[in-house]
């Protein structure tokens, strides 16, 4: 077994919608990325990465890349699957909690959870998504971006 755990953060700016797990979440801001910004994807890919001893996000997808300007973030998750997959390494489960004030997560969990079962080749029950605030504390407190940390449990296929 291998666990990973990952971090990802980003400012909110123009727009009116954010990406939380593959998922299009109407939202009074978007988010300033060089891809489309999920931040959940985001931290489970490095979580992903970082139990396969394989690096971060970045490394395997440099923001310095036009190619990855506005990318779907699912793309990068697939990646992540496919390489867990070469190494012989299935989802044991994965737990990501999204740090924010806005939007609120709840409504949109079971959809998050679907769409990343679906990219990483899993049971739904295996993927857990949380959120919190941090009580009107900090970046994420003021609404001015969202964070989302994950851990992910790795078995051998």
């Amino acid at each position: 077994m291998r666990i990973g755990q990952g971090f990802d953060v980003h400012a909110f700016g123009e727009g009116d919608h954010i990406m939380l797990g593959g998922v299009r979440v109407p939202h009074s801001h978007g988010v300033e990325a060089h891809s489309d910004g999920d931040v959940v994807i985001h931290a489970l890919c490095d979580a992903i990465f970082g139990a396969l001893a394989l690096g971060d996000i970045g490394q395997h997808f440099p923001p310095s890349q036009e190619r990855w300007r506005n990318a779907e973030s699912r793309v990068f998750l697939r990646h992540a699957a496919t390489l867990m997959r070469e190494q012989g390494y299935a989802i044991g489960n994965a737990d990501v909690t999204v740090i924010c004030e806005l939007p609120k997560v709840g409504p949109h969990a079971l959809a998050m959870r679907e769409c990343m079962a679906r990219e990483l080749g899993c049971e739904v029950g295996r993927i857990s998504i949380k959120a919190t605030t941090t009580e009107k504390l900090g970046f994420t407190g003021r609404g001015e971006g969202i964070a989302a940390q994950a851990c992910v449990l790795l078995a051998l296929a």
